[in-house]
């Protein structure tokens, strides 16, 4: 069983706690692989956790590139019992280069220059690893593969936030 399964039954994963951010990009191609339409699987709203509004001093551009003048943020939709609406009984239905780059990103911490380190708070560690592995050992993730994806990820957010407000100074 892939260790995202395990963590699903488990009750406490990403995919079951975290509010996953959208990009433009997420959403054409979570489309044209799912058949469906952007309503169908994202939303705008507002965090429902106060620390997803906060300013973070190691990524001081989150904010502006995530949230509209309104609060809102583009974010997956969730079953009724708070799952991700991508959320199957082996994990994610999504293959890996279809998810959001958020999920893929996870655990890896980053920010707009490269990628941190990681963080497994959402990970169930000790239940789904052997002792003294990681997740990113356990998932196999590969370093080129997040630093890729965070280059994209960036990349897309910061498109989007010259959209939203093209005389910005953001990431300048």
């Amino acid at each position: 069983m892939h260790p995202c399964a395990k963590c699903a039954t488990i009750q406490k994963t990403c995919c079951q706690q975290a509010e996953i951010v959208l990009t433009v990009g997420d959403v054409s191609r979570i489309e044209a692989y799912a058949g469906k339409s952007r309503e169908d699987f994202s939303e705008y709203r507002a965090p429902t956790d106060p620390a997803y509004a906060e300013a973070d001093a190691g990524d001081p551009n989150w904010l502006a590139y995530t949230t509209r003048p309104d609060g809102t943020r583009h974010v997956l939709k969730r079953q009724e019992n708070g799952d991700c609406t991508f959320l199957g009984s082996k994990g994610c239905v999504l293959p890996t280069e279809v998810r959001p780059l958020v999920c893929r990103l996870y655990p890896y911490t980053y920010n707009e220059q490269r990628i941190t380190g990681s963080d497994e708070e959402y990970c169930p560690v000790s239940r789904v690893a052997p002792p003294g592995l990681t997740m990113l050992t356990v998932l196999g993730m590969s370093a080129d593969d997040g630093e890729r994806w965070r280059r994209t990820l960036y990349e897309e957010l910061r498109a989007e936030a010259h959209q939203r407000t093209p005389n910005s100074r953001i990431g300048h």
